[in-house]
């Protein structure tokens, strides 16, 4: 089996088993990122739609039925494929990750640690590796030290986990590598009329947050979506939660790649698994700076995952890592815009352009 560290091509990989008759599936955790691949590499051959599954699919499945099955996102491996709606005969309690290692003769897993956003999440080298050793595989783990993501800037990369602390060092003042744009906004009325441009450009973009802003249920169709994420006399409404547009707005799954998606700020598990070229990531009051450091407040939060059992160590983590997804979604450029000042300040201070947003 293999093991990388980082996000591959994994459709790059997957078409090319796919030209060589390999028996080859795609799986991840990810309702939006599966339904989208169905839509858009499927949209003519209901052959290649069956090629995408989810990590739970394989719960009743033969050993080895597949020669290879790639999991894509798999730091979003869960304990168990059991849900609500489960069959009695199948709550075997037998781990995912042992469900998708039995499947394939060969199984892929390709995943970053800090993208880790939910408690529960277990999908880490570790616990990979451990399940592999039970069963007597050999592990091969493959270091992905560059990727398509973020125009291919390392520097940048490694600029974000330093600037949230994922990696030590602290963080550092962002050197332009010619690869990847970096700004920060001085409102989020700037940073979308920024984006506008951009996109009167021919550019795709989006905005997304940190969940810091309640989440209103969806109206009723012809409705006004409800503005809930408010800054100031600047209000957008989240994106859709359901399979259906509504008012305009494309359904969840489809938030990060129809262009209606830019009407309403995306959350982190409609953004994560997908790039778009300019990204505006808005950091909540649950993430802020104060002397030298990062604080989280978990009670900024309104992320429902959140339970009053989940220790404070796991959610510092998780809203770190949410940022960092976040803060890797654009393949052109990013711009940033905190809520809190005194953190606006240190993102200027760190990012180093001042007020060009508006000008470029």
């Amino acid at each position: 089996m293999a093991l990388a560290r980082a996000r591959a091509s994994s459709r790059s990989l997957l078409g090319e088993l796919y030209r060589q008759g390999v028996p080859t599936l795609h799986a991840t955790g990810s309702q939006s990122f599966t339904k989208t691949m169905r839509k858009v590499a499927g949209a003519r051959k209901r052959e290649v739609q069956d090629l995408f599954k989810y990590f739970n699919s394989f719960m009743t499945a033969e050993k080895n039925s597949l020669d290879v099955l790639i999991c894509d996102e798999a730091h979003r491996i869960r304990e168990t494929s059991a849900n609500r709606y489960t069959k009695a005969e199948h709550r075997t309690g037998k781990p995912q990750i042992d469900e998708l290692i039995d499947v394939a003769r060969v199984p892929v897993f390709l995943l970053d640690e800090h993208q880790v956003v939910r408690p529960g999440e277990m999908g880490t080298v570790a616990e990979i590796m451990a399940a592999a050793a039970r069963r007597n595989l050999t592990c091969h783990v493959i270091p992905l030290d560059s990727q398509f993501r973020c125009g291919g800037s390392d520097a940048y990369l490694r600029w974000v986990v330093r600037l949230l602390g994922l990696e030590p060092g602290g963080p550092v003042v962002w050197e332009p590598d010619g690869r990847m744009r970096l700004l920060v906004a001085d409102s989020p009325q700037e940073m979308e009329a920024f984006l506008e441009e951009r996109r009167a450009q021919g550019y795709g973009a989006r905005i997304s947050a940190g969940y810091c802003w309640k989440w209103s249920p969806e109206p009723k169709p012809g409705d006004p979506l409800p503005a809930d994420v408010v800054i100031g006399d600047w209000a957008r409404p989240w994106n859709l939660r359901g399979d259906r547009s509504v008012s305009g707005a494309p359904p969840a799954a489809l938030w990060a790649t129809d262009p209606a998606g830019f009407g309403q700020v995306g959350c982190v598990y409609t953004a994560q698994g997908f790039e778009y070229d300019w990204s505006g990531v808005i950091i909540g009051p649950d993430l802020v700076w104060r002397g030298d450091r990062w604080v989280t407040d978990r009670t900024a939060s309104k992320d429902p995952v959140f339970k009053k059992s989940t220790p404070d160590a796991d959610v510092d983590r998780l809203i770190r890592n949410t940022y960092k997804v976040l803060l890797t979604r654009g393949m052109v450029g990013t711009v940033v815009y905190s809520t809190d000042p005194e953190t606006q300040e240190k993102l200027r201070e760190l990012v180093g352009e001042r007020r060009e947003v508006a000008a470029v």
